[in-house]
């Protein structure tokens, strides 16, 4: 008999009303280690909470990008959704789609070119193909109460309708047993996670759609409100920092190659990095003024802060996230080991 183990944090745990469902996630290595196969793994899982969950596996030498383009190691594979034991067939699994990483690929998404220089043969993976199973808006599976929603970067429940952000960078120091911050998403990031780049099997868009530089939420200032008051979980400011930071010293320009999200412009106008202030949109404009993100302010000098002074003041520089609570991951993700 083999084993294998899953990080575990309970339904109600973190912000404001915390998670609203159960949340477990696992590590592909650790599942072929056990001799098991994926889905069997997935099972014994939503068999052991019992309730309603969200199941996310992870392969940690796998890259990935956030919403606004930003290259990050530890990719999430499959995403699952479990009550009561069981995992909808037709509509409780989705596996997302490895991209064959091509010239014509980065051609079409620049904001892939550090790819081959930096992560070199690493795999990619975002968001789940269409072509294979018909899938609902925003790449969700569902399963009695438990919703998995955007490629696994957020959960909720279908009956109290609860529900809780879980950016990607979040979940990935989870599975490090990292720091993560606990907090309420706020204007910020709520204006900030509609500055996406055109991606092919995107995390919430399957085509190519609302490139560097757009809103995909287009509301105005009503943006600010959408996920403002939504528990989350996310990494300390000093990780996205870093992986910011990366791929603006490889030469990528925010508002043209990468989005143009808060955090993005916040970090690029510290180092002094170029960004394409004429190519961000009005209506993108429109709600980054509404949080206090001002073309007037990005035009003035930088003060090119080296990169371990950015790291250093990651908490000042990047703005967002409401009542932060900076935790030790394992002490919340509890592991749970399984025999198989």
């Amino acid at each position: 008999m083999g084993t294998f183990s899953f990080r575990y944090l309970p339904k109600g745990v973190g912000a404001k009303h915390g998670a609203p469902i159960n949340i477990a996630l696992v590590d592909k290595k650790d599942i072929e280690k056990a001799g098991i196969q994926e889905l069997d793994a997935i099972q014994k899982i939503a068999k052991t909470i019992n309730g309603p969950v969200a199941i996310n596996v992870f392969d940690m030498k796998a890259v990935t990008t956030t919403s606004d383009g930003i290259i990050v190691e530890g990719a999430i594979v499959t995403m699952a959704a479990g009550d009561m034991g069981k995992i909808h067939k037709e509509f409780g699994i989705l596996h997302m789609e490895e991209m064959e990483v091509t010239d014509e690929l980065i051609a079409e998404e620049p904001h892939l070119r550090p790819l081959k220089t930096k992560y070199p043969g690493r795999k990619l993976f975002r968001g789940p193909d269409p072509s294979k199973k018909l899938i609902p808006v925003h790449n969700v599976v569902m399963t009695g109460k438990a919703i998995n929603n955007n490629s696994a970067t957020e959960v909720m429940n279908a009956v109290t309708m609860e529900e809780m952000l879980l950016p990607i960078l979040g979940q990935v120091q989870a599975m490090k047993d990292g720091d993560i911050v606990f907090g309420v998403t706020g204007g910020v990031i709520s204006v900030g996670i509609g500055m996406t780049v055109a991606e092919k099997f995107g995390r919430v868009f399957p085509t190519r759609q609302f490139a560097a530089g757009e809103t995909a939420h287009n509301s105005g200032e009503y943006a600010k409100t959408l996920k403002t008051n939504i528990p989350c979980i996310v990494a300390p400011k000093e990780v996205l920092a870093s992986y910011i930071l990366n791929v603006l010293e490889f030469g990528l320009v925010p508002g043209k190659e990468i989005g143009c999200a808060p955090a993005v412009l916040s970090v690029a106008h510290a180092m002094g990095a170029e960004i394409a202030l004429d190519n961000i949109s009005e209506r993108a404009w429109l709600e980054l003024e509404s949080v206090g993100i001002h073309k007037a302010e990005l035009e003035k000098p930088s003060p090119k802060l080296s990169r371990a002074e950015i790291i250093d003041q990651a908490d000042d520089i990047i703005p967002g996230l409401d009542s932060p609570k900076r935790v030790k991951a394992p002490d919340f993700f509890k592991k749970i080991e399984l025999v198989v």
